[in-house]
């Protein structure tokens, strides 16, 4: 059972994810560990508690760290292209 502490952590990894990706149309657990100032190895871990929470908005390439969707966006291209101000940088699922 997570606690509220818990919860709140992992609240803080997603919005910052989701924040990496509308600023630069990527995101990584490494990326997560500076931002949230964790070890590498405290984001991958937070990145798989993530993808286990439910609901869960993130998704990751099966038998892999690698980040696949953080809903609403994919991190691997598809059919779907999100602009904005003449920048595509983003892909949607």
């Amino acid at each position: 059972m997570r606690t509220v502490a818990d919860t709140q952590i992992l609240d803080r990894a997603y919005h910052y994810l989701v924040s990496q990706v509308v600023k630069t149309g990527q995101a990584h657990y490494s990326d997560l560990a500076t931002g949230l100032g964790c070890t590498t190895e405290e984001g991958r871990q937070l990145v798989h508690d993530l993808a286990e929470a439910v609901p869960s908005g993130i998704r990751l390439n099966p038998g892999t760290d690698w980040i696949a969707t953080l809903t609403p966006f994919s991190l691997i291209p598809t059919p779907f292209r999100i602009t904005v101000d003449g920048q595509q940088k983003w892909f949607g699922i």
